[in-house]
């Protein structure tokens, strides 16, 4: 069991990030999304966790980010005349389930370049992931291909006929008796790749359904003699597959320079590490 109660160690963002931005009031259904970073062709927000950027692939009206970014901006949303919005496209995804940055363009050829930088890999990521028990060491590569699942639509799976290159890079930063905290780089952008990855080596991701056991992470499973209030369900410290994308290093797409972003952990990944750090 990890002793160390030191806070989780976020590396300094670069000093480009502007303090002070407001948050945006998408409806009423969601808490307000906080705003990271914008100049005049860069947009950066920490995606909360349950909320899917792109239309539901079963269900076409519930809620999603861009979605609701589109609509604030054509009804013209105080945040949208407060920041200058009139256009926004997403340069990469995020699992509906996972939080943490999410970087747009704020115009056409600014989504072209940043395309472009992805597919060269020049964008460099960085996720906090809580996994269930503890990966075969504590630096290595994982390096499976990847490949569509054969017969479960949109979920994907290692090896096949159509598998392709997939290499995620995990460190080790905290364990416990059944839980490990790990950074986790991905060196390239299959679908799924760290879920599917840590799967793989045996450590899937914590309260992941789709690729590990689906158990919650709680408190009566930590502490002992914890006391359940009568008539009342426990409720998880994290119920959702526990990745955050924490940090984004990427070559700005007008000036050419290096830049970092981070985001910080949401209260449900905070929560779940004051726990596991007093009694994991």
């Amino acid at each position: 069991m990890s002793t160390d109660s030191s806070p989780l160690p976020i590396p300094d963002p670069a000093p480009a990030v502007v303090p002070s931005l407001p948050t945006l009031r998408l409806n009423a259904d969601w808490p307000a999304v906080q705003v990271i970073y914008q100049d005049e062709v860069l947009f950066a927000v920490n995606k909360p966790a349950g909320l899917s950027i792109s239309p539901d692939r079963w269900d076409k009206e519930k809620d999603f980010l861009m979605g609701l970014l589109f609509d604030g901006i054509a009804r013209q949303r105080p945040w949208a005349v407060e920041l200058g919005l009139n256009y926004l496209a997403n340069a990469h995804r995020l699992d509906k389930g996972t939080s943490g940055i999410l970087l747009m363009a704020r115009t056409k050829p600014t989504l072209v370049t940043l395309a472009r930088a992805f597919q060269d890999r020049d964008v460099h990521k960085l996720y906090f992931v809580l996994v269930e028990g503890r990966p075969p060491a504590d630096e290595m590569e994982i390096d499976f291909p990847i490949a569509p699942h054969p017969v479960r639509p949109g979920l994907s799976v290692t090896g096949g006929a159509h598998a392709k290159p997939a290499l995620t890079r995990i460190r080790l930063v905290e364990k416990w008796r059944r839980y490990s905290l790990l950074e986790a780089e991905p060196l390239t952008g299959r679908q799924h790749q760290i879920r599917v990855h840590l799967q793989t080596v045996g450590s899937p991701v914590v309260a992941d359904r789709q690729y590990g056991t689906g158990q919650t992470l709680l408190l009566s499973k930590l502490k002992k003699n914890y006391r359940f209030k009568e008539n009342e369900p426990e409720r998880p410290l994290i119920g959702r597959p526990a990745l955050h994308a924490a940090r984004v290093t990427f070559p700005h797409p007008t000036s050419g320079q290096a830049m970092t972003l981070e985001a910080p952990l949401p209260k449900d990944f905070t929560l779940a590490l004051k726990y596991l750090r007093r009694f994991g």
